[in-house]
């Protein structure tokens, strides 16, 4: 790879001193660790949907940021954790595979948490992934610090981390240093991906992400996990707007009347949260049509496996 002079290039883009790097970063953790959180800190824009619910990212999304001459390709894997239904084996799968395609891995624990339940078996599995690991321990601002440290020994009892980081995903505390690390550490290469790219997710899936998280967040009490939102239509318009059309699957009756609400309020303050943050987003105006179709077993229908970008486990 040859030097790159810091001077304007011709498109008016910034070119860098020395060698760029480039690699994947594959997050794996236990559910609800703060790995979406995470990539979004890092990235510096939202490209992974959040919500207090557990297994809220189903497939790998890729977080693309540029931290000094690096351009570090975050993979934001399903949480793992022991599966119960097809979709659960189709997400442990996807992040064991997203982490063996990786050059690094970086574990996150829950340091309230701590190493109990999956963490433990994830950490076991990790034995007998190849990749450099680091471990990196969330939620630090929760913790005394004897018990970090404790933590941080015990994990590392049990594998031979690169190094081990202490953050906060939320407030950003810890975060710089794992970025220079991984600027460093990642091998030098050409970028993947044009430098103003943040995720590599089609706008049409964020979009259905975006409206799944609302829907997470409004009935994360009521509605189980046979909720699945698919973008059917995206149209621009004439006059600078979108106009998208969604239609949210549940598996019963009962169900759909959960996501209706009393007189369709319920779907109304989902469609108004998700429209608000889809027209940040694009940075145009959006007209959002929310439908909720009764699909018995889609959890069983390969082509909906397709759509969220699982294999389908047989």
């Amino acid at each position: 790879m040859t030097n790159q002079q810091d001077t304007p290039a011709e498109d008016g883009a910034v070119e860098h001193i020395g060698p760029t790097h480039s690699g994947f970063v594959a997050l794996i953790g236990p559910t609800n660790a703060g790995k979406s959180t995470l990539v979004n800190r890092l990235v510096g824009a939202k490209v992974s949907i959040v919500s207090h619910k557990v297994q809220t990212t189903r497939a790998i999304v890729r977080g693309i940021a540029i931290h000094n001459n690096a351009q570090i390709v975050f993979m934001d894997t399903p949480g793992i954790f022991k599966p119960r239904r097809r979709l659960d084996r189709a997400m442990v799968t996807s992040a064991w595979g997203g982490a063996k395609d990786a050059d690094l891995i970086m574990l996150l624990i829950d340091s309230e948490r701590g190493l109990r339940g999956d963490a433990e078996a994830i950490l076991e599995g990790l034995k007998d992934v190849s990749q450099p690991k680091i471990l990196v321990l969330n939620k630090i601002d929760r913790v005394r610090r004897e018990d970090l440290l404790a933590l941080a020994a015990a994990a590392n009892e049990k594998i031979a981390f690169e190094q081990t980081f202490m953050i906060s995903a939320e407030n950003g505390s810890g975060c710089d240093d794992v970025m220079d690390y991984l600027a460093k550490t990642l091998p030098e290469g050409p970028w993947y991906y044009p430098e103003d790219q943040i995720s590599d997710l089609p706008m049409r899936q964020l979009a259905a992400e975006i409206t799944r998280e609302k829907l997470f967040l409004r009935l994360h009490q009521e509605l189980p996990y046979s909720s699945h939102v698919e973008t059917e239509k995206w149209e621009e318009r004439k006059d600078g707007s979108v106009r998208i059309e969604q239609v949210i699957y549940v598996e019963r009756d009962s169900q759909k009347k959960i996501a209706l609400g009393k007189g369709g309020e319920t779907i109304k303050a989902i469609s108004t949260a998700s429209r608000k943050e889809l027209s940040e987003i694009l940075e145009q105006p959006v007209h959002l049509f929310l439908f909720v179709k009764v699909r018995e077993n889609w959890g069983d229908d390969p082509e909906r496996f397709r759509e969220m970008g699982l294999d389908f486990p047989h």
